[in-house]
């Protein structure tokens, strides 16, 4: 093994690392948060945007415990863009697989017109609309965010499954006797899945932003909900004066951002062919 190669793969081992700990600490917050919650709020409430002893990341502009919002905050923070996200592929990762394994024009015209609509429509737009009538709601904003991405996951899978739905392997297979639920999820599902990885990294980031930009404009949850955009909004005139009720909260949704996405290229590095490697290797 070169030297080189070596450094690549130190190189490559030490990104892991980064990402995973990127990746965890939010989560781990997001999720067992909560569990801890009440022991951070045994100190009780104390002066609005007050660093003492009593409360480690100091207070906000209520008197609440920050570190306490912090640990309650995750689950709407980072729940609402996950699954958003999933939706989002659910439902455009079926129209867009289906449109292009059809051998029908007319098929893939009527499933991928109705939902090219929605694509041009501003995401804040949506959001709007739906936050005047369902305020208070994560199950609306989920709702809203999922409908916006649902165009764009329906086209990218729909173009990623074209080639291989048409390639000679899915024709050979179909030549065998192949079932359909094998050609067509097996194989050409299969095939759009790296693609689909590399995509749900920046589409997962924009979607945290997307929610913690709602609630940090009204639109979303309550003012006083411990969400962690909420809480970036409602603490950010203070920031010179307590600066932990907005960087730890933001510091947050960095880390889940960044995270995600280095654990998706290092995904995607895992996952090339091995023609690929062996080029690499030689080259």
């Amino acid at each position: 093994m070169t030297a080189a190669r070596k450094g690549r793969r130190a190189a490559g081992a030490v990104t892991t690392v980064l990402a995973a700990v990127l990746f965890a600490v939010p989560v781990s917050v997001a999720v067992l948060g909560p569990l801890l919650a009440p022991w951070a709020e045994e100190s009780g409430p104390g002066a609005p945007y007050a660093l003492d002893g009593r409360h480690p990341l100091g207070t906000d502009g209520l008197g609440r415990d920050v570190l306490a919002l912090l640990l309650r905050g995750g689950p709407s923070a980072l729940g609402s863009a996950v699954g958003a996200v999933a939706v989002a592929y659910l439902i455009g990762g079926a129209l867009g697989l289906a449109a292009a394994v059809s051998r029908h024009r007319w098929l893939d015209e009527l499933l991928m017109r109705p939902v090219e609509v929605i694509l041009p429509i501003p995401s804040l737009l949506v959001i709007s609309v739906v936050g005047v009538g369902r305020q208070g709601q994560a199950l609306a904003i989920t709702a809203a965010v999922a409908l916006v991405n649902v165009p764009a996951a329906a086209r990218l899978v729909r173009a990623a499954a074209l080639r291989a739905a048409s390639s000679p392997v899915a024709e050979a297979m179909r030549l065998q006797g192949e079932s359909w639920p094998r050609i067509q999820l097996g194989y050409v599902g299969g095939s759009v899945l790296p693609v689909v990885a590399a995509d749900v990294g920046t589409r997962v980031t924009t979607a945290v932003f997307t929610v913690a930009a709602a609630n940090f404009l009204g639109l979303g949850l309550q003012p006083t909900s411990p969400d962690w955009g909420v809480t970036i909004a409602a603490s950010r005139e203070a920031l010179l004066v307590q600066p932990w009720s907005v960087c730890a909260p933001a510091a947050m949704l960095v880390m889940f951002t960044v995270g995600l996405n280095l654990l998706a290229d290092r995904f995607l590095t895992y996952g090339e062919p091995r023609a690929r490697r062996r080029k690499e290797v030689t080259a």
